[in-house]
């Protein structure tokens, strides 16, 4: 029954979550609460994990989560199940982009998804920050490295890098914080 559910719910995932792997955390997020096959905790993690590995961060996560839900076969079918939908999508809307790409409606639907998109984004970013708002130390590693997104604006990479770093240091050699 696990695999189904696996299946399904990735399927879905992969169906309905539209602006790139960071879309897909709502639902993620969502999974976690109802079928507990990782806590928020491993959420934040996977997507951290994922943002530094290469290939998509929807992909990713859902390898690992398929992984710790149901093993191997776990993990190959989430991450089928959230691929086959991009992949039927963009052979169907390929087709017909081209054929109504300068349509009012289509040009209006297209518009109207990225608000929707980042209001999810901003709505999970809160929920995962709560628990670490009483990490000082996550918090100022957060301030600071907006603030510096904000004024030097490079590649998202080179602050996923600080980031892992700081971290590393934090967490390996917290002594020579004091």
């Amino acid at each position: 029954m696990i695999y189904l559910h696996l299946f399904l719910e990735f399927f879905k995932i992969g169906l309905f979550s539209f602006g790139g792997g960071y879309a897909t955390i709502p639902f993620l997020y969502h999974i976690s609460e109802v079928y507990r096959w990782y806590s928020l905790d491993e959420l934040t993690q996977m997507v951290a994990v994922a943002s530094i590995t290469p290939g998509p961060v929807g992909i990713n996560v859902a390898t690992y989560a398929g992984l710790k839900s149901a093993g191997i076969i776990g993990a190959a079918l989430a991450t089928s199940a959230e691929m086959l939908p991009s992949f039927f999508l963009v052979i169907i809307v390929s087709k017909l982009l081209r054929k109504f790409s300068d349509n009012f409606y289509v040009k209006s639907a297209i518009e109207t998804l990225k608000p929707i998109s980042g209001a999810l984004l901003t709505s999970v970013a809160i929920g995962l920050l709560k628990p670490e708002i009483r990490d000082v130390k996550a918090m100022v590693l957060l301030g600071i490295l907006l603030l510096i997104s904000w004024k030097s604006k490079k590649d998202p990479l080179f602050y996923i890098i600080i980031a892992a770093i700081a971290g590393v240091f934090v967490t390996f050699f917290p002594a020579l914080l004091l």
